[in-house]
């Protein structure tokens, strides 16, 4: 029998069919949430054909869905298999009442995010129906230096990735101005020190928002819990311990019980 010259090895041919199924799928996103086969060729940078293909076959498995004219769209069973993520919908069941209460006193936003490689990942929000215009989607991703929640999670980060991160030309989103790196080392220090951060952005409109971190069982920041309120007449001095609380309270859900992290005082 004819032994293969590949046995152990990938064939030379490209991508693997995972690594190219992917690429079909990240074509996708919110400004781009239906695609024709040629869209979705030149997106994933795969030919028309393979991309054919591949699309059929996660059309099969329920990953994608092809409407009457032809457009393939994200399909149910993505939206299935990510409800089982430990670090989004478990997280959700927990922090969503509390969350709620916040909501329902602030009449504005309330945002709960965790770390996804080098950026923040929204992972919920609360917004009343005439809550100010903000830029990110549940979903979405948030840079890290220049969002509450995200310099939350950059503050509780290893330290590694943060010499690593801070060692980047870094600007402020969406404004185009340079970071002072010394500046955000002090504000990841008063963070840790605090567990609390008011942070404030006149663009695109003025607002202020309160961000404190929330603890897992493992004692290790697990999330960042924020409200995001209009600047004008918005007082920081009663936010700060409620959205303190709230998040106390989501990491007592998670099952922390290191008492220095759930009974430092209010700032």
């Amino acid at each position: 029998m004819a032994t293969s010259p590949f046995r152990g090895k990938r064939p030379p041919r490209g991508d693997p069919v995972i690594d190219r199924a992917l690429k079909v799928l990240m074509a996708f996103d919110a400004e781009h949430r239906r695609l024709s086969l040629g869209e979705l060729s030149r997106r994933s940078g795969i030919p028309t054909s393979s991309a054919l293909r591949l699309a059929k076959k996660l059309a099969e498995w329920g990953a994608l869905e092809r409407d009457e004219h032809g457009q393939f769209s994200i399909g149910l069973r993505l939206f299935e298999i990510s409800s089982l993520c430990p670090r989004g919908p478990g997280l959700r069941q927990v922090a969503l009442p509390y969350m709620a209460d916040l909501a329902e006193v602030i009449h504005q936003h309330v945002l709960l995010a965790v770390r996804e490689d080098t950026d923040a990942l929204l992972v919920e929000r609360l917004s009343a129906h005439r809550a100010m215009p903000i830029l990110y989607r549940v979903g979405g991703r948030l840079p890290l230096h220049s969002t509450g929640v995200g310099l939350v999670l950059l503050a509780f980060a290893e330290a590694d990735f943060q010499e690593d991160y801070l060692s980047r030309p870094l600007t402020h989103e969406p404004e185009k101005t340079p970071v002072s790196v010394a500046a955000l080392r002090r504000t990841l220090a008063e963070i840790r020190r605090d567990r609390v951060l008011t942070f404030r952005r006149r663009v695109p409109e003025p607002l202020m928002s309160v961000a404190s971190p929330i603890f897992g069982s493992d004692e290790r920041v697990a999330a960042a819990l924020s409200v995001v309120v209009p600047e004008q007449h918005a007082d920081p001095r009663p936010l700060r311990p409620a959205v303190q609380t709230a998040a106390r309270a989501i990491s007592r859900g998670l099952g922390a019980r290191n008492a220095s992290i759930l009974s430092r005082p209010d700032g």
